[in-house]
């Protein structure tokens, strides 16, 4: 597919190089390191990773690992990219749960935070976000301050790019990705990531990880709350993503904004 050429005369891969390119200087100011580029082992995630290359600037592949990956993503970034630092977890997404005595939810993506955001303090991050992802992401700018750490900018080269050019740009450069993909997933992210909605799917695919899943939010479960009559209940609720939400901003839950 031909890329979309632009007023200015430009494609969008060739903007997204000179967006690299024009805030490098930046990102050195933060860091002799130059960009933290985070890594998730996505589609968006392997642009980026080749347009820095392609760009020249000086950047550091960062892949943290959440304990609730699908194995198929971590193997492919092993394999494929040893470049990229695989960093583990402070804590798994089953201690943190038990920790926060409360499952991650829609609202409350606290997993988001702890484990799949951390790093990056004081440096410019290089991320895959676009705006065609979602309603909440076409409202980010191109450039923009982390909301949770003044310290730490966010650059998205590939904001205004549509999946379509995504995908062929991937074709195009012959770039390697995840399976998961050719498989009719949409998304490679945390498996029963609460955004997601093939649940059943999932569970089928990844039965231990779901087992994990399933062990650690029953473990939460409050016989006093009044709202399910059991475990088993509450579980299902969590699994039903079309469910009504009952998310509460009170002292047991903080509310975060999609990053």
């Amino acid at each position: 597919m031909q890329e979309q050429l632009l007023l200015s005369g430009d494609t969008l891969e060739e903007l997204a190089i000179a967006r690299l390119q024009e805030f490098e200087p930046w990102a050195l100011s933060m860091s002799d390191k130059g960009y933290w580029l985070a890594f998730s082992g996505g589609k968006d995630s392997c642009v980026i990773l080749d347009l820095a290359e392609r760009a020249g600037v000086k950047y550091e592949p960062v892949y943290n690992l959440t304990t609730a990956d699908p194995p198929e993503l971590v193997h492919f970034i092993r394999k494929r990219h040893p470049e990229v630092r695989v960093v583990k977890p402070p804590e798994t997404m089953w201690q943190l749960i038990r920790r926060k005595k409360m499952p991650p939810r829609r609202m409350a993506r606290f997993c988001c935070e702890v484990l799949k955001e951390r790093g990056g303090q004081g440096r410019m991050v290089v991320t895959g976000i676009r705006w065609a992802e979602s309603a909440r992401r076409s409202k980010r700018r191109m450039t923009e301050a982390c909301f949770r750490d003044k310290n730490r900018h966010f650059l998205h080269p590939i904001i205004d790019w549509p999946t379509e050019t995504v995908w062929g740009y991937i074709r195009r450069r012959g770039l390697p990705y995840c399976s998961l993909y050719d498989e009719g997933f949409d998304r490679v992210g945390c498996v029963l990531c609460p955004m997601a909605c093939d649940t059943e799917r999932q569970m089928a695919r990844w039965p231990k990880i779901a087992a994990s899943w399933e062990r650690a939010v029953k473990e939460t479960f409050k016989p006093d709350d009044g709202r399910w009559g059991s475990a088993d209940e509450y579980w299902a609720w969590w699994l039903n993503r079309r469910a009504p939400s009952l998310e509460r901003d009170d002292d047991n839950m903080l509310l975060f904004e999609d990053q």
